[in-house]
């Protein structure tokens, strides 16, 4: 029988069993990760962790769990702090006879979406076709390198508000496809995902959380997150095939161009990986690291406080030692990354982004005026409301964020 402790919570017996909620479980080299794809929650637990959970979820009370672990391991393992923890990450729907409140799942973007509506995103056909269309734009471009676009292919009008406006309408229908095209790949292989707006240092983003994929197999993982970039190379390639039968100079070639160049600009940002782009989730894949980021950021400020105060160092336990060796590697080297590109950021944002930010808005109020005519009132409207639109919605985004992590950590949650 399972008593009531004092604060309102059921008392977890020797003799307690525990209903589970739906867990999916894959095991993940030396481990095996347990989660639930209601709420995207999963962790990595060892092999008697999961074991521990199959019993509990065979119906085994919390004493008989513990006999059969220690009869199969020669092990004792404390299977009440277990259930504990698993009710914490939400993984407990009852505990005896009393009912574990459950909070509402997070929402799902396109809930109308199904997997089985979009399963074809996950067929190899796809990135076959996706290769032969990339192998095709590239035997062109041999042929004809003069289709490569360059910067003055964006200034494709005299008048910089049209240019401004259509670059950003283009720039942002191509940033939703592209994390559109995370969601579907992620629904097909039965994550909800969600699409938000984030900031990445000094940049403003839009990211898909698909927590729950790493439930998934590798080869639909891997697919989630390069998905994106598969998207913007197919754009761009098509493109690039249609441009070879227009006439350079028309303003339809002048068109494509630009399009051409919006369509490969953010692919050298993924390869920003310490901002936690798309190629940072398949290098941490492919490390078998559980959190690169986290560990990186723990190990860097490890290391800056042993640099700066050397006189310290016994009192200061290296974080990286409890991580395995091969997750230890990664995150080490991962942290000269992490340290060297965030630097170099926002050094290029002191010395070049705000500057160039601030004069053009200082220009922009300037040619607001009865003195500047209509096409000068309108270039400084369209810079104020784009560049300066820009700039306010990251300062929202990143203030809303930051108020959502400090939330999370007064109620306990994980971030």
């Amino acid at each position: 029988m399972t008593d009531t402790a004092a604060e309102g919570r059921p008392r977890i017996e020797p003799s307690t069993r525990v209903r589970l909620h739906d867990l999916a479980v894959r095991r993940d080299r030396d481990e095996w990760i347990v989660g639930r794809m209601a709420t995207r929650t999963f962790v990595a637990l060892p092999a008697a962790g999961a074991r521990a959970v199959e019993l509990l979820g065979e119906g085994l009370s919390v004493a008989r769990t513990a006999q059969r672990l220690r009869e199969e391991t020669g092990e004792e393992f404390e299977i009440p702090d277990f259930v504990s923890d698993l009710t914490a990450l939400g993984f407990v729907a009852r505990i005896g006879d009393h009912p574990v409140p459950d909070p509402a799942p997070p929402r799902a973007s396109l809930p109308w979406l199904r997997p089985h509506h979009v399963r074809l995103a996950l067929h190899p056909a796809l990135a076959v076709l996706v290769g032969v269309l990339i192998t095709a734009a590239v035997v062109v471009l041999l042929r004809r390198p003069d289709l490569l676009p360059g910067y003055r292919d964006l200034l494709w009008s005299p008048h910089g508000s049209l240019v401004l406006l259509s670059g950003a309408a283009a720039g942002w229908t191509l940033l939703l496809a592209h994390e559109l095209a995370h969601l579907v790949t992620a629904r097909a292989a039965g994550v909800p995902g969600r699409m938000r707006l984030g900031t990445r240092l000094q940049f403003l983003v839009m990211q898909t959380d698909i927590s729950g994929i790493e439930l998934a197999p590798r080869r639909h993982r891997l697919t989630a997150y390069l998905s994106g970039i598969a998207l913007n190379l197919s754009v761009a390639s098509a493109l690039i095939l249609v441009l070879a039968g227009t006439t350079p100079g028309t303003t339809v070639h002048r068109l494509l161009a630009a399009a051409l160049l919006l369509a490969l600009m953010p692919l050298p940002f993924q390869c920003m990986v310490f901002t936690r782009t798309d190629l940072y989730f398949v290098l941490q894949d492919l490390t078998g690291c559980r959190d690169l980021y986290g560990d990186g950021l723990a190990y860097a400020r490890y290391a800056f406080r042993r640099a700066v105060r050397p006189s310290r160092r016994a009192g200061t336990a290296d974080p990286s030692t409890r991580l395995p060796p091969h997750e230890r590697r990664a995150v080490r080297l991962y942290s000269v990354v992490l340290v060297a590109g965030t630097a170099a950021c926002l050094a290029f944002m002191a010395a070049v982004t705000l500057p160039v930010d601030i004069a053009l808005l200082v220009a922009a109020a300037r040619g607001i005026g009865p003195g500047h005519g209509l096409a000068g009132n309108a270039d400084a409207a369209a810079v104020l409301i784009v560049l300066g639109g820009i700039n306010v919605l990251w300062l929202v985004t990143w203030w809303r964020n930051r108020r959502t992590r400090r939330n999370r950590r007064s109620h306990g949650s994980p971030v």
